[in-house]
């Protein structure tokens, strides 16, 4: 497993595979997964934080089950850029997991990715009590959005311009 750009997901993905998007949190692993078509990010439910290996094996578990070839993961950075603990801890997991699985990791600005979600989720009428089993999830899903927008532009400015049709 290797940490990759956002522009070299493609190769990745080759055979039908998606991306997968993490958003980690304290007490739970949020997780999206895009359709085939790499246009749109589904939460999937969260995975419940109790000790590294566990969550590892219940990752890989989903990982496999969704044909992941790649995962986007929220790399929290500061509003000046700077990284700070939270960020580290997403370094730490990806490191950790490098033993575990050949797939590769994007690391994602993830900044506001969670205030997002819970607007959407608190627009979507969703409790207080709610929006807390879920927050993690939304928010793996605004990560993986982004970054399938990012490889739709992506694709859209390395495509040749259409030749003018004859008349």
């Amino acid at each position: 497993m290797a940490i990759i750009t956002i522009e070299e997901v493609a190769a990745a993905l080759a055979g039908g595979k998606v991306l997968a998007g993490l958003d980690l949190g304290d007490k739970t692993i949020g997780v999206a997964v895009s359709d085939r078509g790499l246009s749109f990010a589904h939460p999937r439910p969260v995975i419940v934080r109790k000790k590294f290996s566990q969550d590892a094996a219940a990752l890989l578990a989903l990982l496999e089950k969704e044909n992941a070839g790649a995962v986007v993961i929220g790399l929290p950075v500061n509003m000046d850029g700077s990284e700070g603990p939270s960020a580290q801890r997403s370094r730490t997991f990806v490191r950790n997991f490098k033993p575990l699985s050949a797939l590769p990791f994007v690391l994602w600005d993830e900044r506001l990715s969670t205030v997002a979600a819970e607007r959407t989720l608190i627009e979507m009428d969703f409790s207080r009590k709610k929006r807390a089993g879920k927050i993690d999830s939304a928010a793996a899903a605004f990560i993986l959005q982004g970054a399938l927008d990012r490889l739709r532009a992506l694709a859209a400015t390395a495509a040749p311009p259409s030749a003018p049709e004859a008349s």
